[in-house]
């Protein structure tokens, strides 16, 4: 990826922010396999001021849409503070393998590593960290499922272990579903909006994130768009 197309990836910009769309299959921060992240391109998203945008939350590295970026260290605190407060909303898209019965409702389970040596890897565990997460209906097709995901918290992998536990696994995940670790569909999880309260007197900034191309078969299937 070069600095034009990342720069092309931007949905919205302000003296303190910045959303960008970010593709599936780039990681946000250096890992100890190294390649390509995010990090890599932050420069490209200066936009004249002294330093580079810092991520403000995370998204896997399979995981595409919106991602929110502090544009100096004051404007990181900010942010910082609103996720802290649980006060950032975040709206998911996820096609899952089968789907609940019911047409909205919510999963409430704790979460922890599953071990040292797995790395972001998580389970449910009673003992681990509160999780919630609400979830509606969007569409049905064909055995799969579009939900629409509203963590209330932001556990690691929260939303793909809670959906593999409720039994019905986001389509593609490799880890707690069931695709293949090679030439799977990719996993059809969709940061598709954020509401950032980033100014106490004005409305939340509200951005939307078009759904990624691996993912746009099953959902305008589920949707019944032509």
């Amino acid at each position: 990826m070069n600095a034009e197309e990342i720069v092309s990836k931007v949905l919205y910009r302000d003296a303190l922010m910045l959303v960008i769309d970010k593709p599936a299959g780039l990681p946000v921060h250096p890992g100890p396999k190294g390649g390509e992240t995010l990090t890599d391109h932050l420069d490209a998203l200066r936009f004249g001021l002294p330093r580079r945008p810092e991520a403000a939350h995370r998204l896997d590295k399979d995981t595409a849409g919106c991602l929110i970026l502090g544009r100096h260290p004051k404007a990181l605190a900010r942010l910082n503070t609103l996720f802290r407060e649980n006060a950032v909303d975040k709206v998911y898209w996820a096609v899952v393998e089968g789907g609940p019965d019911d047409d909205d409702g919510e999963i409430a389970l704790a979460l922890a590593p599953k071990s040292p040596d797995r790395g972001w890897w998580m389970k449910v565990d009673p003992k681990g960290q509160p999780a919630l997460t609400r979830w509606r209906v969007v569409g049905r097709h064909e055995g799969k499922t579009l939900l629409e995901l509203r963590p209330v918290t932001g556990r690691t992998h929260q939303l793909r272990v809670h959906c593999a536990a409720s039994g019905w696994p986001i389509l593609g995940d490799t880890i707690y579903g069931t695709a293949p670790r090679f030439h799977g569909p990719g996993l059809h999880l969709h940061a598709r909006q954020v509401s950032v309260p980033l100014y106490p007197k004005k409305p939340a900034i509200v951005v939307v994130s078009a759904v990624p191309a691996h993912m746009r078969e099953a959902v305008d299937a589920s949707t019944g768009a032509s």
